[in-house]
């Protein structure tokens, strides 16, 4: 339960969280990817210089979600996920987002299949400077506008913590 406090996620999705009490302690299994590349990320001091800095997982995850909220094969309680976190300064934004969906874009041609994207901004329950949220979203809109990229936009279904692109395959 302290990991998840610590990032913020136990606020925010502790209903979905299959739980465990222990020993008059809480814990829960993990139902996300993402503290684990900030406790990398601060494993040691960083510079600036360090950045951009790529993490990226193929996580087990498992979640509790109500009944009724998804059906048939969307309806899982585990599940695999690739994930990938980066962490980048602000000058350095737009053009790993652009290489990002270049790279997406080109591997999944070579299987002749066709990515769609989403861009899901900031939700109701965010946290950080506002004004943030404004230069993240911008800069991902102009990444997308840089590779003349399509996308579906999905109000406020990004992370609390930062906006969020989602890619599906239909195959």
């Amino acid at each position: 339960k302290k990991l998840w406090e610590q990032s913020g996620h136990w606020g925010h999705y502790d209903d979905n969280m299959f739980r465990v009490e222990v020993e008059n302690q809480t814990f829960s299994l993990k139902p996300m990817n993402c503290p684990e590349s900030t406790f990398i990320y601060r494993s040691h001091l960083r510079s600036y210089r360090d950045l951009p800095l790529r993490f990226s997982e193929f996580g087990r995850l498992h979640r509790n979600e109500r009944s009724g909220t998804l059906s048939g094969l969307t309806r899982v309680r585990q599940f695999i996920q690739d994930d990938a976190h980066l962490y980048v300064r602000p000058d350095q934004l737009t053009d790993e987002i652009v290489a990002l969906l270049g790279e997406v874009r080109e591997s999944y041609s070579w299987f002749g299949l066709e990515p769609r994207f989403t861009f899901a901004t900031k939700p109701d329950k965010a946290i950080g400077d506002p004004a943030l949220w404004e230069r993240a979203e911008q800069l991902t809109r102009e990444a997308f506008a840089a590779v003349d990229i399509s996308y579906e936009l999905k109000p406020k279904d990004g992370t609390f913590y930062a906006p969020k692109i989602d890619i599906y395959i239909d195959d």
